[in-house]
């Protein structure tokens, strides 16, 4: 798939927000599911979707909460979703399957970060793998009839420039050995794009496509304190009184302009015919195998053949069906 991986080009840039992107976009008659889509990002993606005409279901393990989030944008509704119960993700699956409804976009957005202790789900998998991948993987599957029936879907799997460090721990995704928040985030990362290529592979023919995008990094307003604002600091994402730095150009954004390459993933007609690939800037991102390092001025988050390789795709693919037996 990484043959495809390269700018198409678009007429956006790393400071397009969602707005921007969906202008003269008509999603009138088509159905999403927002998964988190109450959050901070999430809940821009719901807005902009709904502000160009789609149906939009946003999927959240706390529904008053969500609803009390998206309450004044029209044409949305608010379902209960747990990702990290098996059972949950059944019966949301269940309740749309009832419903007859055709599914055109599903944006699997709901994700934890950096958990400071090592937490399991239901089925005694590490929590952020769970939420960010195996959940999704769950529903996704579940819900494939549907994304069939839109005669022509997408799925958006929302990663992180993360992807491109992360990488799988096969003998060990649950770090039952030598837990680290940060390489537990990467890995869940790459499984966002792993899914991506290996779902566009099997479905593409069916008329589903798949995409990853990577947001840019977003940080709150605060406040931030202690070490978590040193932390911040040393990154080069707030200034000293705590402010977030936005700079588009390298990765740091606001959360309309995160939500730009979501929304384009999902929605965008510039994306027609493509598909198993990784997105950034709103657009296709390009290849980068140079190694990188991280720094405070440099965010790197292009592409990179591992985290698209296929063999790793597929191989994730049959681990995943395996845990949800």
């Amino acid at each position: 798939m990484t043959r495809s991986q390269a700018p198409l080009p678009t007429p956006f840039t790393a400071a397009s927000t969602a707005t921007d992107v969906l202008a003269g976009v008509d999603l009138s008659g088509r159905n999403a599911i927002v998964t988190g889509g109450h959050g901070r990002l999430g809940r821009e993606v719901t807005r902009a979707l709904a502000a160009a005409g789609a149906a939009v279901t946003v999927a959240a393990r706390d529904p008053e909460r969500a609803s009390a989030a998206v309450d004044g944008i029209p044409g949305v509704r608010v379902e209960r979703l747990d990702l990290a119960d098996p059972a949950s993700v059944d019966a949301f699956a269940a309740r749309w399957m009832d419903s007859g409804v055709a599914l055109h976009m599903l944006v699997n957005n709901a994700a934890l970060m950096f958990g400071p202790q090592r937490r399991l789900d239901a089925r005694g998998h590490e929590l952020q793998f769970s939420t960010a991948h195996l959940g999704h993987f769950q529903l996704t599957r579940a819900l494939l009839p549907a994304l069939r029936a839109a005669g022509g879907a997408r799925v958006l799997n929302v990663t992180s420039g993360a992807a491109r460090f992360g990488e799988i721990r096969w003998d060990d995704l649950d770090f039952a050995s030598g837990y680290d928040p940060a390489a537990a985030y990467g890995q869940a990362k790459r499984a966002n794009v792993l899914f991506t290529v290996e779902l566009d592979r099997r479905f593409a023919a069916e008329g589903i496509r798949s995409f990853a995008a990577h947001p840019g990094v977003i940080v709150g307003p605060g406040p931030h304190t202690g070490e978590r604002l040193a932390s911040l600091r040393a990154q080069g994402l707030v200034d000293e009184h705590g402010t977030p730095v936005i700079d588009p150009a390298a990765g740091k954004k606001t959360i309309e302009q995160g939500a730009a390459t979501l929304v384009f993933g999902a929605a965008s007609p510039l994306l027609a015919g493509v598909g198993g690939v990784y997105l950034k800037d709103s657009d296709v991102a390009p290849l980068d195998d140079e190694v990188r390092p991280l720094t405070a001025d440099s965010i790197p988050s292009d592409a990179n053949s591992a985290m698209l390789d296929p063999a790793d795709a597929r191989r994730l693919w049959d681990l995943s069906e395996k845990l949800l037996d």
